[in-house]
């Protein structure tokens, strides 16, 4: 994974810079990189925040509440991948329609999600961390998808901590709605897997 790591760093990075909820108004700075090799796709999130906090180590537990960042993806109507990580590379995976009712996949099918974390000294009141995630296609198990090649998918990528000292919502596709919510998936962007 090192290697991997190496290889998207090289790459442009995507902002996850809005900001819908005026209400948590720390912003720290997270982007991600995203590029497949058809049997994977492969993310690289760069975050810089004022504390972290990596408490849930068990598989499927409530990373969110650490310094957490998030990819949501859809392929049809039947449902949306949520695909959420720690900063020390804990990893959830579930499948659903909306926030309630989703299904949490069985651990032997997450533990196939492989993660590098990096997490720097904190400098200039700010802490440094990347995370580099390799998700076979094989996970997404509600569609049968063979390869990435030539994929369309409507995705969000996000950053989030809720129990940090300073809670955060971000985005990379803006969301509309009163509070909180990273599952709604009409505010999903269009990413294509060339």
């Amino acid at each position: 994974m090192e290697e991997i790591a190496a290889y998207l760093d090289t790459f442009r990075k995507e902002q996850i810079d809005q900001q819908p909820w005026p209400a948590y108004p720390y912003k720290p700075r997270a982007a991600v990189a995203v590029i497949h090799s058809g049997d994977y796709i492969f993310l690289q999130y760069d975050v810089s925040e004022k504390s972290i906090r990596a408490v849930q180590t068990a598989i499927n537990s409530a990373v969110w509440e650490d310094s957490c960042v998030e990819f949501f993806i859809a392929f049809t109507d039947k449902g949306y991948y949520n695909f959420e990580f720690n900063c020390a590379g804990t990893s959830l995976l579930g499948f659903g329609q909306g926030k309630t009712g989703r299904e949490l996949f069985p651990e032997e099918v997450v533990r196939k999600i492989r993660t590098y974390s990096v997490i720097g000294d904190k400098t200039n009141g700010t802490i440094n961390w990347r995370l580099t995630v390799a998700i076979p296609v094989e996970v997404f198990l509600y569609d049968n998808l063979l390869s990435m090649e030539k994929v369309t998918g409507r995705a969000n990528f996000y950053k989030c901590g809720d129990l940090l000292p300073e809670p955060h919502f971000l985005s990379w596709n803006n969301i509309e709605y009163p509070e909180p919510n990273f599952h709604i998936s009409e505010y999903f962007g269009t990413v294509s897997f060339e």
